[in-house]
């Protein structure tokens, strides 16, 4: 288990490093100039001089890049805003926590809800609330993130008034954006969750469990549930990965300062340190988010356990 842990955490520099060069590519050879966007275009040619090489932005394309990448494996050092000056990773830890309780929040209910959904509309397959269900991951899916944020700021915020438009400084400002970032996933969830249950409740073992006189609550939730937990498990770790670099539209959306709102206002004015930044935050965590996923079907199937204690053995055995 702990060779494959470093493995995938090896695998991930040359992930890393080619995220950086094909972004670093991206912002620099698109037009628009960095120095000029941050100061306007009334300020003189001198003064955009002086900001450039300020920046570092004079040198050649291959130069600027292999310095940026010496400074990140030798120091540590992402570099600095263009538009604060501070340190990258302080813009993003300001504003992670919001995104991190966005993301959290869409896969609380869309986990919980599309579990509980997917378990009812499989065990009363073909039913009236199959059919209810079935027609509400149809519409969930069919909706597009922004136009159901706002109908929901119509609803709840203008209409009715519970629930605050925009915002994060209490936790009712994430529920209207919780439920609106939820709602795909939440489809694709209840969608799995019905196709599992179904496909395990036809194997062999369970009309056995059943023609034993096994209680319908045990055959549902130790036998099929169980068994049927692991495609569910891979699909909340992925859409867990979505959630924290997913939810740009949705911030801007609900005013929310997150990563999301920062990467836009970052790409608006060709902020590289930032934009490269955040990127590579959000895929080292989607990739060790992947990781604990994997690490957790070794808990979750007995198979794979037996399979990397027999591994762990011939390695002791040659070892010896």
């Amino acid at each position: 288990m702990v060779k494959f842990i470093i493995k995938r955490l090896l695998m991930l520099i040359p992930v890393l490093l080619g995220i950086s060069f094909i972004l670093f590519s991206i912002m620099n050879l698109t037009p628009g100039d960095a120095a000029t966007l941050l100061l306007g275009d009334s300020a003189t040619p001198e003064a955009v001089e002086t900001l450039r090489q300020q920046l570092g932005l004079n040198g050649g394309f291959f130069e600027r890049y292999f310095n940026y990448i010496g400074n990140i494996i030798l120091h540590g050092d992402f570099g600095f805003s263009y538009r604060t000056k501070n340190p990258v990773f302080d813009e993003i830890f300001i504003r992670f926590s919001y995104t991190v309780r966005l993301a959290f929040t869409a896969i609380a209910i869309s986990s919980i809800l599309g579990v509980l959904l997917g378990i009812v509309s499989a065990i009363k397959q073909y039913s009236k609330t199959d059919n209810i269900i079935t027609a509400i991951t149809l519409i969930l899916t069919s909706m597009p993130d922004f136009w159901l944020g706002l109908m929901l700021i119509i609803l709840f915020s203008v209409k009715l008034g519970v629930l605050p438009i925009s915002g994060a400084t209490s936790w009712q400002h994430f529920i209207l954006p919780g439920f609106t970032a939820a709602a795909n996933y939440l489809a694709n969830t209840i969608r799995m969750s019905r196709s599992s249950m179904l496909e395990v409740s036809r194997m062999d073992y369970i009309r056995t469990a059943r023609a034993k006189g096994v209680p319908e609550r045990d055959v549902i939730f130790k036998h099929i549930f169980k068994n049927a937990l692991m495609p569910i498990v891979t699909l909340v770790g992925v859409n867990m990965g979505w959630q924290l670099g997913g939810t740009i539209i949705i911030e801007q959306v609900f005013g929310i300062p997150g990563i999301g709102s920062l990467m836009i206002q970052s790409i608006r004015l060709k902020d590289v340190p930032i934009v490269i930044g955040c990127v590579m935050f959000i895929a080292t965590l989607s990739s060790i988010i992947n990781l604990a996923t994997d690490i957790l079907y070794a808990y979750i199937d007995p198979r794979l356990r037996a399979k990397f204690v027999t591994a762990k053995k011939k390695a002791v055995k040659s070892n010896g």
